[in-house]
């Protein structure tokens, strides 16, 4: 399996653009009026601040103080890339930051402290503990890190998190319970060896122990080999906690006959003889990064019956610390939690060992391209889970409350639970959703403007993401110096560039052509100059004779003019079927609007065709669809001409009786707006409408760029639907990751 090649290009370009870093902060009040100024600070601000402190604890009910972490370093060991020091370890702790508001809707700040010494970390972590609802304490080395966590967490009262250390060994416990019960064996009797004596190795074992495992039974290794009793050399007092009684003096001699390996070290440190000589049914987590200490093909070409798990993504079973970290922190945050304790990270650990072992959701397996289901290669919940949100908070909660780490218990779980619901942004989970269907599909993706740098940056990125062939229409010269220019010099050898001149299909494509032409107009000479001139002509040749899997092209031109040209070759058109749906995406929320390129004035037959395609949309994008047709008037009045063919459509949906939740005519506030829906019991639509169906291709466009303009909403489309083909039409504003999108949506066969 090939790994995502990352440019230096790409990776710094991702931080720079739109804006420096990623992320910044917005008002959750009203900003505008001096009313709303004068209670956002002096002089209503005293109130809370009175109150504050009065009671500190009402600090969680004003302020954000239950639902902020920090995640704090000293960027003495920044990921696999040593001590880099703090200011360099910034976009390590801004990615986590994101991370926690992405995975459990935790609002974070990073923090990057300026010292190497223990004691002034800790004097300035504990300082700001008012601020913070809980710490997460990140890429610092050991032994530092132990003496650090330990101290803040004896001398404050808000959780503190080593993620290295902890995060790692939740999701390792996970994963080994259910190794452990596939092969029916019990954590109290295998034997571990763990190799790799540092923070998450120690966490890792001590974790183990603390859920059965005994001390007899596991060895911990390190660079210079066994750590037994009596050793001397390169021992601390965290090594010597995990000394055991043993003749095994080497990594090789310790796994002869072992049951588990645990690996946090350095690739290759695992041969093929050291797997060899494990007991049956092994367990091996060679979880080293970038590159694990053994590959799965290695150790299953030597011993077929191993469960293998790695740190990586492009392996069955990741141990991956995004499963674990932004759980933890929700659910100690939503109980006010003093600390977060063993018992919460087992817990976890528990919570998402019995995750796995569920019925995969239907939209999990569509999202990874193949049915998931407990066994050797899923024993480990994939981070993208949406159950993950509702599930594994829960459970650290209970187990916070059991054993009173919890302020404020959480009295009605399940509403709780339903709560939890609520924060997930499906959007995000939508958009992975198709980029792994397109990696699935390795669709050979044809990008019809080959003379943009936009386009030619989305076809790099494309191929080097691993999503399929990218093939380039365009001069080689002139794609040589734009990538070149672009700083993509190193992709001018992996672009296949296709053009008239090249291709050994010109003759074909012009019979085609001219087959399709001949009685609208058009002789040979005009035949020609399409198919060997024009782009887009030339590109969707490509894709209807298979020359290609999918087609995207617009960035250049306008969408009409596009759209005109692709109807030489393809019937895009209203006759034909073909519409146009556009994705809305904002704030946590996904529309899509319709017809926003091909109906220009839609009769009520259209509308119905138009609310089919949409739901069609929908559902490839894992929404279940609820149709409203929207106008000015609702269910009737008031009384208007214009709004007579919104009110008509339903009922040709009624005569279809198509599968799907749709109403109208209504108002957008009664279609989205579930408060507003409530005055109108009869209708039905069991919840806010996701496809909304305009009465005309103007209105729909202006609905679309008013959001992007005035809201700052994602704007993905229009997605061309009704084609037998797969096209899809970028806007002329595109940037390079609009026009990825689309590629993905056209790979994906979205439509």
């Amino acid at each position: 399996m090939s790994k995502t090649k990352v440019t230096n290009e790409e990776a710094l370009a991702f931080h720079l653009d739109p804006t420096p870093g990623k992320f910044e902060i917005t008002a959750t009040v009203p900003m505008t009026t001096q009313r709303d100024l004068s209670l956002a600070y002096s002089p209503g601000v005293a109130v809370p601040c009175e109150a504050i402190a009065a009671d500190p604890q009402t600090a969680y009910d004003y302020t954000n103080k239950g639902n902020l972490v920090a995640v704090i370093s000293n960027g003495t060991a920044v990921l696999g890339l040593g001590n880099l020091g703090a200011l360099a370890s910034k976009p390590v702790m801004e990615g986590k930051a994101v991370l926690f508001k992405r995975f459990a809707d935790v609002n974070s700040i990073d923090i990057e402290l300026d010292t190497e010494d223990p004691d002034a970390f800790c004097a300035a972590v504990k300082l700001m503990g008012p601020t913070f609802g809980g710490i997460n304490l990140e890429d610092i080395k050991a032994p530092e890190c132990f003496i650090i966590e330990q101290r803040l967490k004896e001398e404050m009262d808000i959780p503190v998190f080593h993620d290295d250390q902890h995060g790692t060994a939740v999701i390792c416990a996970a994963g080994l319970l259910n190794a452990l019960k596939l092969s029916g064996k019990k954590i109290e009797d295998v034997r571990i060896v763990l190799n790799g004596a540092g923070a998450a190795g120690i966490a890792c074992l001590e974790l183990l122990k603390a859920m059965g495992a005994r001390h007899q039974n596991c060895i911990m290794c390190d660079t210079k080999g066994v750590i037994y009793q009596g050793r001397t050399e390169g021992m601390n007092q965290w090594k010597s906690a995990h000394a055991v009684s043993t003749e095994a003096r080497t990594l090789a001699e310790a796994m002869d006959g072992a049951d588990v390996f645990l690996g946090v070290s350095v690739k290759g440190a695992v041969t093929a003889e050291m797997v060899a000589s494990m007991a049956d049914d092994p367990v091996i987590f060679a979880m080293a990064n970038p590159d694990p200490e053994i590959t799965p093909e290695e150790a299953h070409a030597v011993r077929p019956d191993a469960i293998v798990a790695t740190g990586r993504s492009d392996y069955p079973n990741q141990v991956n610390n995004v499963l674990g970290f932004p759980y933890l922190f929700r659910g100690a945050l939503d109980i006010n939690a003093r600390a977060i304790n063993d018992e919460m990270k087992i817990a976890c650990a528990h919570a998402l060992a019995n995750l796995a072992r569920e019925d995969v959701p239907d939209e999990v397996a569509l999202a990874y391209g193949k049915n998931l289901s407990f066994g050797r290669d899923y024993i480990i919940p994939t981070p993208f889970d949406p159950r993950l949100i509702h599930r594994i908070p829960p459970a650290v909660a209970k187990a916070g409350m059991d054993t009173g780490a919890a302020r404020r218990p959480i009295i009605d779980m399940e509403a709780y639970e339903q709560g939890l619901k609520s924060r997930l942004d499906p959007t995000a989970n939508i958009m992975r959703g198709l980029f792994a269907r397109a990696r699935a599909n390795q669709a050979r993706m044809i990008f019809a403007e080959g003379d943009d740098p936009k386009v030619l940056r989305a076809a790099v990125t494309y191929q080097r993401s691993g999503l399929g062939k990218a093939l380039v229409v365009g001069r080689s010269d002139d794609v040589k110096q734009k990538l070149i220019a672009s700083g993509l010099e190193d992709a001018v050898r992996e672009l296949e560039i296709v053009n008239a001149a090249n291709t050994q299909h010109l003759d074909l494509y012009k019979s085609f052509l001219y087959e399709r032409l001949q009685r609208r107009g058009f002789d040979t000479k005009d035949v020609h100059r399409l198919a060997a001139r024009d782009r887009h002509v030339f590109a969707a040749l490509m894709l209807a004779h298979g020359h290609g899997d999918g087609l995207v092209t617009g960035a250049t031109r306008k969408s009409a003019h596009v759209l005109e040209r692709i109807n030489h070759v393809f019937e895009a058109n209203a006759e034909g079927g073909a519409t146009g749906i556009t994705a809305v995406l904002h704030k946590g929320r996904i529309v899509l609007i319709g017809d926003t390129l091909v109906h220009e004035w839609p009769n009520e037959t259209d509308l119905a065709n138009i609310a089919e395609s949409g739901a069609r949309v929908a559902r490839h994008l894992g929404l279940e669809p609820r149709v409203a047709f929207v106008s000015f008037s609702t269910f009737g009045y008031p009384v208007s001409e214009r709004a007579e063919k919104m009110h008509i459509a339903p009922r040709v949906l009624d005569e279809r009786r198509v599968d799907f939740e749709y109403e109208g005519e209504m108002t957008v506030d009664v279609a989205m707006n579930a408060a507003s829906q409530r005055n109108y019991p009869f209708s039905r639509l069991t919840g806010p409408a996701n496809v909304l169906v305009v009465p005309a291709r103007h209105s729909a466009s202006i609905s679309v760029k008013l959001m992007q303009e005035m809201a700052g909403a994602t704007v993905i489309g229009p997605i061309l639907t009704g084609l037998d083909k797969s096209i899809q039409i970028a806007s002329s504003t595109s940037t390079a990751n609009d026009i990825l999108n689309m590629a993905v949506l056209a790979a994906s066969k979205v439509g």
